[in-house]
Parts: structure tokens; C-alpha cells; sequence
């Protein structure tokens, strides 16, 4: 019987098939985070104070901070954004043209103008982007981030529920917690994506889609429930 030794054993060690499997593990791990974020409660989501305005700058960082996070619609489009930009050419502008539209959809909401059927659009997005992303071809950089634009006006306005009223420091602070935390998940899942697609075994594409068809789920749970309820 032959028996491997130790060096034959650290020969046979490829750091990049373990670099893959460690980001295809993170995308699973996301992707059934997201699952588990379903369950939270909608009021919990939306109003991260418990309804309460935020009175100081910690209390709306904090809120700007934890709304995209509880928020499971807000959290699985910021999601699938940082994932799409990274298999787009120059896709860092999708999650960009999003979070500043989303800052613009929340002035929207703060100067009293009205977006219909705000939460409908928000849950559409997700299935929307979730769509693309299981797409096989890579998507067009200009109609994504147009898309995404659109979106984050609905997102934001979305947002500015939980800071009408509140003083100006806090506001202030909301729109700058909401914006940092966006952009860091988006880039956390611009990182997992770039590591995905460095390597070049096995279609690192299928993972995408993967991600695309439980993200895509995700929005058809969240259009029925508006649909629903």
C-alpha cells in the first residue's frame, strides 16, 4: 500500500482552487443569510429605533447605518449590485449611480414629493436584478446602472420614512450611515465576485448565477407579500 507523505501532500495544495472554494463558500454563506433575513419583521426593517427619530448624531448614523442592513429588500439589491459591477466592465458605477440616487430619492421624500407605489418598485428591483444576474451574458454597464438609479430613487425615498421630522444633525448623520454601510456591502460583494472570476476553472459564471436565481427568489417572496398583503 502506498501512503502520501507530507510533502507529497503540501505539493498537491493549490492555493487558488482554495481561494475558489473559499469564495464560493462565502456566497453561499450570503446567500443563506439573505434567506434568513426574510424572517425578519417588516416594522423591525423599516424603523430601526423602533419608530423613534433619531435626537443625535450617534442615534442617525446608527439608523442610517442598520436600516439597508434589516432591511431585506434594501440588503439583497445592494447585494446583488456589488456582485453585477463585478462582472461588468467599469461595474464599480452600478453601486455608485444607485447610492446617489438613493440620496436623491430620500430628499425627494424629506421635500414631501411623493413616488408611488414605493415598496411595489423596491421589491421589483430585487427580482429585477437577481433576473440579470442569473443572466449568462454579462450585462451593458449603461442600462444597469441606469436601472440601478431608477431603483435607488425608490430605495431612498424608501429611507426617508424613518427621518422625516428629525433635526439636522441627525439627519444629517442618517444619510451619511445608509451611504457607508451600501457601498461597504456592495463592496464586500464586489471583493467575493473579483475572487470568483480569478480563477478560471469550472465557469466561475455559475456561482453568479446561483447567487441571481436565490436573489431572484428573494424579490418574488418580497412582490408578494406587497401584492398580498
Amino acid at each position: 500500500m502506498t501512503h502520501c507523505t507530507f510533502p507529497a501532500r503540501l505539493k498537491a495544495f493549490h492555493p487558488f482552487s482554495f481561494l475558489r472554494s473559499l469564495a464560493q463558500m462565502m456566497v453561499s454563506v450570503g446567500v443563506v443569510g439573505l434567506g434568513l433575513s426574510l424572517l425578519a419583521l417588516p416594522a423591525l426593517a423599516h424603523h430601526p429605533l423602533g419608530g423613534r427619530l433619531p435626537a443625535n448624531f450617534f442615534e442617525g448614523f446608527m439608523s442610517g447605518v442598520a436600516h439597508p442592513v434589516l432591511g431585506p429588500d434594501h440588503f439583497a439589491f445592494v447585494v446583488a449590485a456589488g456582485l453585477l459591477a463585478a462582472i461588468a466592465p467599469r461595474g464599480v458605477w452600478i453601486p455608485v449611480a444607485f447610492v446617489l440616487a438613493g440620496l436623491a430619492g430620500t430628499g425627494m421624500h424629506l421635500m414631501r414629493l411623493n413616488l408611488p407605489a414605493a415598496e411595489f418598485f423596491i421589491s421589483a428591483s430585487v427580482l429585477c436584478f437577481g433576473w440579470v444576474l442569473a443572466m449568462k451574458q454579462r450585462p451593458n454597464l449603461i442600462v444597469v446602472s441606469g436601472l440601478a438609479a431608477l431603483a435607488g430613487l425608490f430605495h431612498g425615498y424608501a429611507y426617508g420614512e424613518a427621518i422625516v421630522g428629525a433635526e439636522m444633525t441627525p439627519l444629517f448623520a442618517y444619510l451619511v450611515g445608509f451611504t457607508c454601510i451600501q457601498l461597504a456591502i456592495a463592496l464586500g460583494a464586489f471583493a467575493v465576485g473579483r475572487a470568483l472570476l480569478g480563477q478560471s476553472s469550472e465557469q466561475p459564471m455559475l456561482s453568479f448565477r446561483f447567487a441571481g436565481f436565490a436573489i431572484g427568489g428573494a424579490g418574488v417572496a418580497f412582490l408578494s407579500g406587497v401584492i398580498l398583503g
